[in-house]
């Protein structure tokens, strides 16, 4: 009877209120499998201890001390919160290009945040920014609010803006030359401007250095086959950033930029849509990480939302598979690859960016290496393996569910029934949950 669900959602908001405040109490975290981020399969009879916002040991179950609060997550799989590697929180309409100018960057703050926090809920506790479309910093105060606890949203790091050469994959093609329209990039030519950019970056609070080094798929009057820097500008550019210890991310669709970028000393590829067998020894050989982005492109094929759309279908209808056998090959070399899913702005409901997970394995992962891209090679990528990733003690308690077993069925993991982050308890959706006191 609707009485009885009433009563048992208000019992249930009353423990979840109890738990969420034990900030320096111990508890247990029970499930029926455990994905730590590590093993090659996932663990059964396990618990997982939180204190202090850490994870202070996994046990089995029969070792949960006596005096501790036991969270029952029955039918769930628990794994480490997901990271996504490249996104746009920015990005509000389908038609970025035209939407950059239509809004202010505090109206694009406050979307973005709504955009996060659903983010957030939908499992991702990690999110890496590559640039946004926004002409000043909106989502490093939108860091800055998250990490002062004025807001709940994800873990975040990343680049204010995607730096581009003029007429390059960032700049805007498509107005005539009477308007002076800033870019929806930051445009800088030649070594100097390049140089001064990436301060600029870094002076509003750029943990990560997003370059253009070829055209784009999504973006007008470019050609993604192009190499956009120069050898020239792409050195000065990762000695600039590398001078401040600020890692690299390039933005290479040809191949020729994908590796000039890689011997350049990029961390990581975004797309590399056409990277050939040297890329793939090349990254091997620099340690390079690899972030494909492949589901951006189904999600958009044949939509009609895109100023570009023609562009981007002649790829992905004509040389997807291809690609996805590079991957593949990648993959099977060696090449650390993580997820980004380069889609959920305001405008993508969250849930959608896992299912770059199934595209992962569409391209030859397995599911648990597909599930470890989107999780610890990830923490790897960002340097914060040390504290995000995996389900070790000392880590921060960054910890997700999923109904039943996502090894089996992927797309579990677009519907999380349990979020934690630091400890803290973000959503908990499932009917059966029960946390026993002692």
């Amino acid at each position: 009877m609707p009485i009885f669900d009433t009563l048992r959602s208000m019992m249930i908001a009353v423990v979840l209120i109890f738990v969420s405040s034990l900030d320096a109490a111990e508890y247990a975290l029970i499930a029926d499998n455990l994905i730590d981020g590590r093993s090659n399969q996932s663990l059964k009879n396990k618990a997982v201890l939180i204190k202090d916002h850490k994870i202070s040991a996994v046990v089995n179950v029969n070792d949960i001390p006596k005096k501790i609060t036991k969270i029952n997550l029955a039918g769930t799989t628990l794994m480490p919160g997901m990271i996504n590697a490249h996104e746009h929180p920015l990005l509000y309409k389908n038609d970025y290009q035209n939407g950059h100018l239509q809004a202010s960057s505090a109206y694009k703050a406050l979307i973005g945040l709504s955009t996060l926090q659903g983010l957030l809920e939908a499992g991702w506790t990690t999110i890496r920014v590559m640039g946004d479309g926004d002409v000043y910093y909106a989502n490093q105060d939108i860091r800055k609010v998250i990490d002062n606890d004025i807001f709940l949203g994800p873990r975040l790091t990343g680049a204010g803006h995607y730096i581009s050469i003029t007429g390059g994959g960032g700049d805007i093609n498509f107005m005539s030359p009477e308007q002076p329209v800033i870019a929806d990039g930051l445009i800088a030519d030649g070594p100097d401007e390049i140089r001064k950019a990436i301060r600029q970056e870094i002076k509003y609070g750029s943990d990560w250095i997003k370059i253009m080094v070829t055209g784009a798929f999504m973006s007008v009057g470019d050609n993604p086959k192009n190499v956009a820097f120069s050898p020239e500008e792409l050195s000065a550019a990762i000695e600039e950033a590398s001078r401040h210890n600020i890692p690299v991310a390039a933005h290479a669709h040809a191949t020729e930029g994908v590796n000039q970028a890689i011997i350049a000393g990029a961390r990581s590829i975004e797309h590399g849509s056409y990277l050939d067998e040297r890329s793939i020894d090349l990254m091997v050989d620099h340690g390079t990480f690899y972030v494909p982005t492949i589901y951006v492109g189904d999600y958009y094929a044949n939509s009609g939302k895109l100023l570009a759309q023609s562009k981007n279908d002649d790829f992905y209808l004509s040389f997807r598979d291809d690609w996805l056998k590079m991957i593949g090959k990648a993959y099977r070399a060696g090449v650390k690859i993580a997820v980004g899913s380069d889609l959920c702005g305001y405008a993508v409901e969250p849930h959608v960016c896992a299912r770059e997970f199934a595209t992962l394995i569409e391209a030859g992962l397995t599911p648990m290496d597909a599930i470890k891209a989107g999780t610890i090679v990830g923490a790897e990528l960002l340097q914060w393996d040390d504290k995000v990733g995996s389900i070790e003690a000392g880590k921060l308690a960054d910890i997700i569910a999923v109904k039943g077993d996502p090894l089996a069925d992927i797309s579990k993991l677009e519907r999380p029934v349990f979020v934690m982050k630091n400890g803290k308890i973000i959503i908990n959706k499932l009917d059966n949950y029960s946390a026993l006191t002692p």
